[in-house]
């Protein structure tokens, strides 16, 4: 097992203090965003096995099938086909979707055709992989996840009463579900000349004076929003979306096609090893809208908060749809809890302490620290009373 040296990315969303927090250290004054654990090119941890910190994807293309084991390479490839992270918003993240496998290879192929660089602001896929996500709450977690259905979408608009919502009221009140949620997304996110700015300024407005009413309603995250990012139609775009507040310990589970946005909280997020991200709101970067049509899926209803499930030996299971990744927790008593080493993980503490423990090598954890574990067959104790540890996997 390896100790894992991480990087910190400093993305001007994130919160100055929550992850300085978790690691029981002091904050410096600059944003620290996310805590990524893994071995994506973009920023790999790095692991010291004696001639000093070396990269983990150097580390595992050296060896792929020691450091991940036979089985996940031939189903998975030779790279680690997950990455955890630790994410602190403390403002909105952009409102966003992702790609199918299928879309991610098709958009891959023919933005390499037409030889847009990777590095291009306007380019839409980095790679040919699809990027699910999962989001755990370590704290209050805010969040924007599906769409709403459309009556309920078309109800929230006309409470605000701002007399540029009424085309996509009407839109969403007169069609079909999916031209109607397709059609009001569209027209949001085309709120760019003086009349739309004047409507999105409305909208701040009046979710603005609504929300400290009732600072845990349907508003609330909306007004966050308003005050975080003004005048930028991603807002009038939320409004079609689901609100969601989890409680620690809840989870979101977002597939391709969902729109989503994170919009404040700390919390353990894992997903496949892909960057692949079609924007459509609170962000000054490219908003494909064309594209972005062809990739959402236009579907309204609830989102589902994951509670996690009991599993052998003290897991609490996670359940997701797919096999690339897999998220479960430790909450250790008394009793040890043995993992089984079959697979690569990656073992992430959030609290209190805890050993790992191999019939060759011990490792201690603390708040904010990570190891790696290759799938070289050797069984690993977790001890550690009060202490609780996220295992980021894969299902084979």
């Amino acid at each position: 097992m390896d100790r894992l040296h991480t990087t910190v990315r400093d993305y001007a969303w994130g919160s100055v203090t929550a992850i300085p927090e978790l690691q029981g250290r002091p904050a410096d004054g600059t944003p620290q965003a996310e805590l990524w654990m893994g071995a994506h090119p973009g920023s790999p941890s790095r692991v010291d096995r004696g001639a000093g910190p070396v990269p983990l994807d150097l580390v595992i293309a050296a060896d792929p099938v020691g450091e991940l084991g036979a089985a996940s390479v031939e189903r998975f490839g030779p790279t680690l086909p997950f990455l955890a992270k630790v994410l602190a918003a403390a403002t909105p993240l952009s409102i966003q979707a992702h790609p199918t496998r299928e879309q991610a290879r098709a958009g891959y192929a023919d933005e390499e055709a037409r030889g847009i660089p990777l590095d291009a602001p306007h380019r839409n896929y980095k790679d040919d992989n699809h990027k699910p996500e999962l989001i755990c709450a370590l704290s209050e977690f805010e969040g924007l996840c599906g769409f709403r259905p459309p009556a309920e979408a078309a109800d929230l608009m006309a409470s605000l009463g701002v007399p540029g919502l009424d085309p996509l009221i009407e839109l969403l009140r007169s069609k079909p579900e999916d031209e109607a949620l397709a059609g009001a997304l569209a027209g949001a996110l085309g709120l760019t000349d003086a009349a739309g700015r004047e409507t999105v300024e409305a909208v701040a407005r009046a979710v603005t004076a609504a929300a400290p009413s009732d600072p845990t309603g349907a508003l609330a995250g909306y007004a966050f929003a308003a005050a975080e990012c003004p005048g930028d139609p991603g807002l009038v775009a939320a409004l079609l979306l689901n609100h969601v507040r989890l409680q620690p310990g809840e989870a979101l589970y977002l597939g391709a096609g969902l729109p989503h946005a994170y919009l404040h909280g700390l919390g353990v997020e894992i997903m496949a090893n892909s960057d692949n991200v079609l924007r459509c709101g609170f962000t000054p970067k490219h908003v494909d809208v064309p594209e972005l049509t062809k990739v959402v899926t236009f579907r309204g209803g609830r989102p589902e908060v994951l509670r996690p499930e009991p599993g052998a030996d003290g897991e609490r299971l996670y359940p997701v749809p797919i096999d690339e990744f897999r998220l479960s927790r430790y909450d250790l008593a008394e009793r040890p809890a043995t993992l089984p080493g079959d697979a690569p993980q990656i073992l992430l503490c959030t609290a209190g302490t805890v050993e790992l423990a191999t019939d060759e090598q011990t490792l201690t954890l603390r708040p904010g620290e990570s190891a790696f574990l290759p799938a070289d067959g050797a069984a690993t104790v977790l001890t550690g009373p009060g202490a609780t540890v996220f295992r980021s996997t894969v299902t084979l």
